[in-house]
């Protein structure tokens, strides 16, 4: 029964936002933090060994934030960030610490930041700076 649910909820989402959630969501993302001031450097950096990913890799003022974005359609769900586990975060710290290793910045420097999309008619984007 709640498999059927699952398929007519995807179903509907894909009529609603034909494109991929995850693009649109972080270019939401790309867009908002850079009218906040941030310097975008990275989008979708991936590790050499093909271990982690990065959605995006911004300077905020003089901090280097690591950037998670999550996009949903609704909150039904819960909302989106409550799917950055700690599996997730593992993950996300690892391939931070190749770039940092790579672009040799300053561990000190560095803050792990999810940027929260809900696509409606009008988006909802929340920012949540050093979230872990």
């Amino acid at each position: 029964m709640i498999g059927l649910l699952y398929r007519a909820a995807d179903r509907l989402r894909r009529r609603r936002y034909p494109e991929n959630h995850g693009r649109i969501g972080e270019d939401l993302a790309h867009r908002y933090l850079r009218s906040q001031g941030c310097t975008v450097v990275a989008r979708n950096y991936r590790t050499l060994a093909g271990t982690g990913e990065i959605d995006l890799v911004v300077w905020d003022g003089g901090r280097l934030a690591f950037v998670e974005v999550k996009t949903r359609s609704s909150t039904d769900f819960g909302p989106p960030e409550s799917a950055v586990d700690a599996e997730k975060r593992d993950r996300l710290r690892t391939a931070a610490r190749d770039y940092v290793r790579r672009a040799d910045v300053d561990w000190k420097a560095v803050r792990f930041d999810i940027v929260s999309v809900i696509l409606q008619a009008s988006p909802k984007i929340e920012w949540l700076r050093g979230a872990f």
